[in-house]
């Protein structure tokens, strides 16, 4: 949501004609193309990144190799740490231009978008932190059954665990015989003496 806030302010209300006489839009970020467009960058690829690790999440039960369970966490981290630091530079620059800024008439009409995407990328920090410790807490879990084997276990913690399966679920009416290869037994091998307690 922060994401769409930035780069839907920025698209929409960013760009505005400094004043009547020049026609041409221009970024409200002193004038910098490059402030809006980085803004608009992070906040498409923290969009698009959203979605693809939301299904990433409803899919990963049904992942059966640890080995890409692994992978898919590694990503996530690697993603989250990677857009928590574009955040921090967007907001750092986003501020940096804005301070900048010589605010006319024209520009003072997206004012308010510009404070709203800088203060929507201060947020996406700290979420993108957050995501980035959730996703390192769940590398950390490792092969920890509640991470890999959930829909086993029943949702009572005290249920016990699910006996194994019988072979064809038809019990066998014939009684235990003996082992192959048995040998008759003595009572004491040769050389092994019963220790008396």
């Amino acid at each position: 949501i922060f994401s769409i806030v930035v780069f839907g302010s920025i698209v929409n209300e960013c760009y505005v004609n400094k004043d009547s006489q020049h026609p041409e839009l221009l970024c409200i970020f002193n004038e910098n193309e490059s402030a809006c467009s980085y803004g608009i960058a992070v906040g498409l690829i923290a969009f698009f990144g959203c979605i693809f690790f939301f299904v990433l999440d409803l899919y990963f039960q049904q992942i059966s190799s640890v080995k890409d369970r692994k992978r898919a966490v590694l990503l996530d981290l690697a993603f989250s740490g990677f857009l928590a630091f574009l955040w921090f530079v967007a907001f750092c620059f986003l501020a940096n231009q804005w301070q900048r800024t010589t605010l006319t008439r024209g520009f003072s009409q997206g004012a308010d978008a510009a404070r709203a995407a800088i203060t929507f990328s201060f947020f996406s920090i700290i979420i993108w932190v957050v995501l980035a410790l959730r996703a390192l807490q769940r590398y950390r879990l490792g092969t920890d059954m509640s991470l890999f084997a959930t829909e086993q276990f029943g949702a009572d913690p005290s249920a016990s665990y699910p006996g194994y399966p019988g072979g064809s679920g038809v019990e066998s009416t014939e009684t235990y015989q003996s082992p192959p290869f048995t040998e008759t037994l003595e009572p004491n091998p040769k050389g092994y003496q019963v220790p008396a307690y």
